[in-house]
């Protein structure tokens, strides 16, 4: 990456993945996977996981209790050791790490048991229909009683960002809409189409934690992809957080005034060219009905983009964004296809299966990508 040019990288949640795969329904939203390890056998001490429990009593000894006491334990000091060279290694290199917090937990994780008091009964989490599925999303995870978070006063979510943002520079807020209105579908539902809305919290949340971590602004990034409506923009743009618009949904042929075309790009946005939910970009450009192709063709060759491979002239025009971030996923880089998709929103089972190999990412590649960000006046 500092070879390429690139200042941020950008990943997953860490927590341990459910069973399809998924790291947004992970056992824990503090804790992190043991599959992450380089070294899973480092010796650790007693008085290090006592240590470790001690300063984070808010989750560690639950955690610990739930998947199997010390060893458990042992298993976050190594991430912790290895994770803090890593970032170090990092930051010595100009590279800071964005993270992702995806706003509900998992069915019976550790948070769930820890904290029933903090769910509603009777009603699971989604989302609606929309551009993903015809049917919406049904997520299944616990669908928060915010009531009775705002009795704590927010402790657990205030706990839970302080992990976050120890662990990652700035962290990106998976389902920011959630926090106006989440989509509760009755458990047992067959999909999401007979969910409804219910209010979230807003802004006390996010002012309670900012409070409790310092005061300074929370450096968040709302991921307000979906439904959005006034409130939704209202409360992000009143915490300063930047949104997201996405290359993929900038050529909607019934949405002339979408703010992911690139004309309608703001400062206070970061523009993706897809995301984990989204097909890459060759995927994407496959499947285009034939006339969104064609738009999208007379769209960079105008800017004077044509004549390179369909990816990455693509990419070029989308870096001429006037939004101070633009992020490119891997696989993107690499030009591959559909293959290497990581998830299909409403389909369960098939996801977050790609991974990217040891040597998969060249000096060619480097050099390539150093030049498009070149070209587009965007290296640090």
């Amino acid at each position: 990456m500092s070879t390429a040019g690139q200042s941020w990288w950008q990943v997953l949640p860490v927590g341990p993945p459910d069973r399809h795969g998924s790291p947004y329904k992970s056992r824990s939203a503090f804790a992190a996977w043991r599959g992450l390890l380089g070294d899973p056998s480092a010796p650790v001490s007693a008085d290090e996981a006592d240590a470790f429990a001690a300063a984070h009593p808010a989750w560690a000894p639950g955690w610990a209790a739930a998947a199997g006491g010390r060893r458990a334990l042992a298993d976050q000091v190594r991430f912790q050791r290895e994770w803090d060279a890593l970032r170090a290694h990092a930051a010595d290199r100009g590279v800071r790490v964005i993270g992702d917090v995806p706003i509900y937990v998992a069915p019976g994780s550790a948070d769930h048991l820890d904290h029933p008091g903090l769910f509603l009964d009777g009603v699971v989490a989604g989302a609606p229909p929309d551009a993903y599925s015809d049917t919406g999303q049904l997520w299944g995870n616990p669908f928060y009683d915010w009531p009775a978070n705002r009795r704590e006063g927010y402790a657990w979510w205030i706990a839970r960002l302080q992990r976050t943002l120890s662990l990652f520079d700035v962290a990106r807020v998976d389902h920011f809409r959630g926090f106006v209105a989440g989509w509760a579908v009755p458990e047992g539902a067959r999909d999401a189409r007979g969910g409804r809305w219910r209010r979230g919290p807003g802004r006390a949340l996010f002012d309670a934690a900012g409070a409790a971590l310092g005061g300074a602004p929370l450096p968040l990034i709302a991921e307000d992809l979906g439904v959005i409506t006034a409130a939704v923009e209202r409360l992000r743009v009143e915490l300063g957080l930047p949104g997201m618009v996405v290359a993929q949904f900038a050529f909607e042929p019934d949405d002339e005034t979408s703010p992911h075309r690139l004309a309608h790009h703001a400062p206070d946005r970061i523009a993706y060219t897809g995301t984990h939910d989204s097909d890459t970009l060759a995927g994407w450009l496959a499947a285009l009905p034939p006339d969104v192709r064609a738009e999208v063709d007379r769209t960079v060759a105008a800017a004077g983009f044509g004549r390179r491979s369909p990816v990455w002239g693509l990419t070029a025009w989308w870096m001429q964004s006037v939004a101070p971030l633009v992020m490119l996923q891997a696989q993107d880089v690499l030009e591959l296809g559909s293959e290497a998709r990581m998830n299909t929103p409403g389909r369960a089972t098939g996801n977050w299966r790609w991974r990217l190999e040891p040597g998969q990412l060249t000096a060619r590649h480097a050099r390539r990508l150093r030049d498009v960000t070149a070209e587009a006046g965007r290296l640090p």
